[in-house]
């Protein structure tokens, strides 16, 4: 297949109908073209713009191609986008555009997808900013990092400002004059691109239009090129739109991603000790397993081990998970006391530095916990209400239940294929009783589907796959179901961090429990609200306990995973229904794969 043909566009400021225009030409004389990518502000950056921009949003005028921005701010933003996340589809998880309207995208925070076959990662806003819309945070930008991690070549990274630096080592000649770092410049944005390692990086925010020589990149085999964008319509009539064909790097062979243009330079991010020393980038690894936080390291300091310099900051992964796999090697500090203070909710920042940029904004405690402070919620004894529905189509009893699709039957659980199955493998696990969570039935249920949660983890583990398993208990009492979700285990580490962004993206944050975590969850629970929990391949659960009346998709936990795994279009199972015969017959394929690991075979 031919390669997808994308534009590229710099701040459109609201001149949609400029923009349009130009597009309707640039697309008759070298199109068909297949989306519109735009960086920069993308809302008017006068009031007496705001109208033209409103006509094409409302639909009064034709926006003609699939349009995707990340320049959530300006004039009229805050009502237009305020809007987008009341809707049905913005309270839900998706990295691929919350649709605003016919054909106009917006992605909102930092994500990754697949567009035409093309990877696209993104991060939307600012850094700095006021307002609700426009700027992006730290979750948003260790979301990113998670993402990076991921194997496979990002082909486009998009983002508003420019990356600090990405001068340095460039050709003199061909830097537009008054070129300054200190406006419309962004070092985050430098950190990202160099963990990410696009094959293009697309910018706007500084008016001009630059093309920097391709330059290579550390531990990589493709070269990147940066492309800053001017605005539409400028005065100075700088190109603001630029078409690429790129093939995906999916499909290239390894002589085409590795071939670098006679003018390919160093990379403009690797400082010169950095250069030069190259034992100290080899920590980015212990055992040849991936450092997770190697971006976090300053070689040219060089942080003593365990505490011993003054500028030490803890390890995160210690404080999350108990562990970390550096061992002794980490550079940061593993410190017991803090790990027990993170356990009890307080913030991380407030941990490592001492204060926390996000004030008000923040939802864990800065001020260390004691006594009754550390274990404010209150404990609750499991409910029970089980009763039998003939109307149910999970009840085993009922006669509306699909059994074709059933796999496993035990005393207490029974498993199922879902209808419209996210993966291969996908898993339900049922309550045979009418039952509308999982959490709150007896003990004995309880060690019955600990045995499940095993049996399915060790299966999976033969695969070289790790297993996700969530639950959405609704206040309504539907018939419970915990959905098992494997996944490779390649993106096992990168889960916490995309369910976290997800959460911040509707505006709550998980609660996170590490030790003994269905049991906390379970005395906790009391079954008079709505709860959605997800539990993570090493044990962690991250949990949200629902307000009343707060809006919640239903099918969140899905969404997350399908985004993770660039499957955004399996988000809805709706999508994904097989008939009869086909459901049959992967039923029994996975009863007989599965028999061995069966524990009520």
């Amino acid at each position: 297949m031919a390669p997808p043909r994308i534009l590229l566009c710099g701040d459109a400021l609201g001149r949609l109908g400029q923009l349009y225009k130009r597009f309707r030409s640039v697309n008759k004389s070298a199109g068909p073209f297949d989306a519109l990518l735009c960086v920069g502000q993308f809302f008017p950056d006068q009031p007496e713009s705001l109208e033209e921009f409103l006509d094409f949003v409302e639909g009064r005028s034709e926006i003609p191609i699939p349009t995707y921005f990340v320049g959530d701010y300006g004039v009229g933003a805050a009502k237009v986008l305020s809007a987008v996340s009341r809707s049905s589809e913005g309270i839900g998880f998706k990295m691929d555009g919350l649709e605003v309207c016919k054909n106009l995208y917006w992605l909102r925070g930092s994500g990754k997808f697949l567009l035409h076959g093309l990877s696209v990662a993104y991060l939307s806003g600012r850094h700095s900013t006021e307002g609700q819309f426009g700027k992006y945070n730290q979750d948003d930008v260790d979301a990113l990092r998670a993402l990076a991690e991921d194997s496979g070549v990002v082909d486009l990274f998009l983002s508003n400002e420019w990356p600090s630096g990405v001068t340095n080592r460039a050709s003199q000649a061909n830097i537009p004059p008054g070129i300054s770092d200190d406006s419309g410049s962004d070092p985050t944005v430098a950190d990202l691109v160099a963990e990410i390692k696009p094959r293009y990086h697309v910018a706007g925010s500084k008016g001009v239009y630059y093309a920097r020589e391709p330059y290579v990149n550390d531990d990589a085999a493709h070269v990147t090129r940066f492309l800053g964008l001017a605005s539409v319509g400028n005065k100075d009539k700088q190109k603001f739109i630029h078409a690429i064909s790129p093939t995906p790097a999916s499909s290239m062979s390894v002589s085409e991603i590795t071939l670098k243009p006679p003018n390919t330079t160093r990379s403009p991010f690797t400082s010169a000790a950095q250069d030069v020393d190259k034992k100290e980038m080899q920590k980015r690894t212990t055992d040849g397993v991936v450092d997770p936080q190697y971006w976090r390291y300053d070689v040219s300091k060089k942080k003593q081990r365990h505490g011993v310099g003054e500028d030490d900051e803890l390890c995160f992964k210690y404080l999350s998970s108990g562990s970390c796999p550096r061992g002794k090697k980490c550079y940061f500090r593993h410190e017991a006391e803090a790990r027990e203070q993170y356990l009890r909710g307080v913030c991380f920042d407030f941990l490592n530095k001492g204060k926390c940029e996000r004030g008000p904004d923040c939802n864990f405690m800065h001020t260390l916990q004691t006594g009754e402070e550390a274990n404010p919620q209150k404990k609750h004894k499991p409910g029970s209400g089980n009763t039998r529905s003939k109307e149910c189509w999970f009840c085993l009893s009922s006669p509306n239940v699909e059994s074709h699709l059933i796999i496993s039957i035990g005393e207490s659980f029974y498993c199922a294929l879902p209808k419209g199955p996210l993966v291969s493998d996908h898993i339900l696990i049922i309550p045979i009783e009418h039952s509308p969570n999982t959490l709150s039935l007896p003990q004995a249920s309880e060690i019955e589907l600990n045995r499940l949660q095993h049996s399915f983890k060790t299966f999976n583990h033969s695969q070289n796959k790790e297993v996700v398993f969530f639950e959405w208990i609704s206040a309504r009492g539907t018939h419970a179901n915990l959905q098992v979700v494997p996944i490779p285990s390649s993106k096992a580490t990168a889960l916490e961090s995309i369910f976290c962004l997800a959460a911040e993206k509707l505006g709550f944050k998980f609660f996170t429990y590490k030790s003994d975590a269905r049991k906390a969850l379970r005395e906790e629970f009391d079954g008079k609200c709505s709860l959605f929990y997800v539990e993570l391949p090493g044990g962690t659960i991250l949990a949200h306990k629902l307000e009343d009346n707060e809006r919640f998709p239903a099918q969140f936990g899905r969404e997350v995973v399908a985004g993770l795994l660039n499957i955004a279009e399996k988000a809805d199972w709706r999508k994904c229904e097989l008939s009869k015969e086909e459901e049959t017959r992967l039923a029994e394929d996975f009863k007989q794969r599965f028999a061995e690991f069966d524990p009520n075979s």
